[in-house]
């Protein structure tokens, strides 16, 4: 097993040397992607004796084409998993993404930009294509509630997710929950006036607030942009601050 801080150095290092690739604006970045692939030159399927462990660098643009905070529409149907228990649905593996591909397709044509995966017979809503779930909302007990999906081997254990809890926790302004959250659970709360905010989480976009799904056949209208997006706003712009330097966290590592 390669060392973490010295791949951390490494990865320190190949940026300092590719610097120039870094982009000098706000609106885009250098994005970094570890990668580790199996290299024995030999047919069948077992675990690799050889493997190349390698970083590529490439300069993005903004997430959101337009430039502006635009929110997505999702596609949930029980039909189609992403992951399931006993599975390899909380590491990063190219085989879990080639499944999603039909999915992803039927979503388009249906007018959904994202997968809504929902797993179990309650359909739990599980990921956002392939960025974690966020939803802000009054819960059943009248608190204000930040949910998430729990890390119970389905769930992808991204950075971002866990960077937006500490957050969050941090502030103590209201509940923090790593909890199941079913489709039933959040109809029931857009019924009552309930739900506050939903948006998705990853590396690419940062957030990415939701407004849409089509689900059995009807559209459930998600009021995040109604209500601001105050809190989806306030993490994108907390998080964007120390990726870009104009605060100081020990989150970030200072290349040169």
């Amino acid at each position: 097993c390669f060392d973490q801080n010295e791949l951390l150095e490494c990865i320190r290092k190949l940026v300092e040397v590719e610097k120039d690739w870094v982009p000098h604006s706000t609106a885009a970045s250098l994005y970094i992607r570890p990668t580790l692939i199996g290299t024995e030159p030999s047919l069948g399927v077992k675990k690799p004796t050889k493997a190349l462990l390698y970083v590529i660098l490439s300069p993005v643009g903004p997430y959101f084409a337009s430039g502006a905070f635009n929110p997505i529409s999702l596609w949930a149907d029980p039909k189609y998993v992403r992951a399931w228990k006993g599975g390899t649905g909380d590491c990063k593996l190219g085989g879990n993404y080639g499944s999603s591909v039909y999915a992803q397709q039927e979503a388009l044509e249906l007018g959904c930009q994202q997968v809504l995966w929902l797993y179990g017979e309650d359909h739990q809503i599980t990921e956002v294509g392939t960025m974690n779930l966020f939803l802000y909302w009054i819960n059943e007990d009248g608190d204000n509630e930040l949910a998430t999906p729990p890390l119970d081997g389905i769930i992808l254990p991204g950075v971002t997710r866990q960077s937006i809890l500490d957050l969050a926790r941090n502030w103590g302004e209201f509940k923090v929950s790593e909890r199941y959250i079913t489709m039933s659970d959040l109809t029931a709360a857009l019924e009552e006036d309930r739900v506050k905010e939903m948006f998705g989480a990853g590396t690419a976009c940062i957030v990415c607030p939701i407004s849409r799904i089509l689900y059995k056949g009807k559209h459930l209208h998600i009021p995040t942009m109604e209500n601001g997006p105050q809190l989806t706003t306030r993490f994108l712009n907390k998080l964007s601050d120390i990726q870009y330097g104009r605060e100081d966290s020990d989150w970030a590592v200072l290349v040169s």
